[in-house]
């Protein structure tokens, strides 16, 4: 039985991951800030008062999961805000410093806390968005979002080379339009329809693939 860790996991695609490695009989780990319902009743083990920005709880996290190896890593946790030029004042500053603290430093602390607990063959995937891709930006906008998921493609992609040696690969994933409430419930993808994506292409990839960046629907994206 493979263990599966999920960072974010009380709701829209993070919730779905935890269900559809539920399914798939993985033991699931399902992290995030506060519990709901449907996470207690998934079957997942259940750890509430984890802010991906709070090293505190992430070092507690690490202690209480001390020699448990975790074969699957998906750092799902993120924030949205939607900055036009024009009307960045100081409060659309302070909103795109906090996606840079949970978009881009988020996954690096959750990797950095937990890398005792990774080994040969285990898998990370960080979601990320196209939007962050430089090359695919054609509409402009959105620079604090835009920039702070190029910036986790960066440390994605450094991680990757940091872990190759211990057999340890890591994969940056655009989960498609899915209809979540980042995007008031419009999408192209139920979240369900997007976990099952996500994890049919984690587990398509392989060490030698270690820190590309793929679509959901298995399309390799640019930088």
């Amino acid at each position: 039985m493979a263990t599966t860790l999920i960072a974010g996991a009380n709701r829209g695609i993070g919730l779905a991951l935890a269900q559809r490695s539920l399914e798939r009989g993985d033991e699931v780990i399902a992290v995030c800030r506060q519990s709901n319902e449907e996470l207690d009743r998934s079957g997942a083990h259940v750890v509430p008062g984890v802010d991906v920005t709070d090293a505190q709880a992430l070092a507690s996290l690490a202690r209480s999961l001390a020699g448990k190896r975790i074969d699957r890593l998906l750092l799902n946790a993120g924030v949205m805000t939607r900055e036009a030029l024009g009307g960045i004042d100081e409060s659309a500053f302070d909103d795109m410093r906090r996606q840079f603290e949970i978009n881009s430093l988020g996954p690096l602390r959750v990797a950095q806390a937990l890398l005792g607990n990774l080994g040969e063959g285990s898998k990370v995937g960080i979601l990320t968005s196209r939007m962050g891709s430089v090359a695919d930006n054609g509409s402009g906008g959105y620079y604090g979002y835009r920039a702070s998921k190029a910036a986790v493609n960066a440390i994605g992609k450094s991680l990757a080379v940091d872990l190759q040696p211990r057999g340890i690969a890591i994969f940056l994933f655009h989960p498609g339009y899915v209809a979540t409430d980042m995007v008031g419930g419009k999408g192209d993808l139920s979240p369900l329809q997007s976990a099952g994506m996500l994890l049919e292409r984690l587990e398509g990839l392989g060490l030698a693939q270690t820190g590309s960046f793929w679509h959901a629907n298995g399309s390799e994206l640019p930088w």
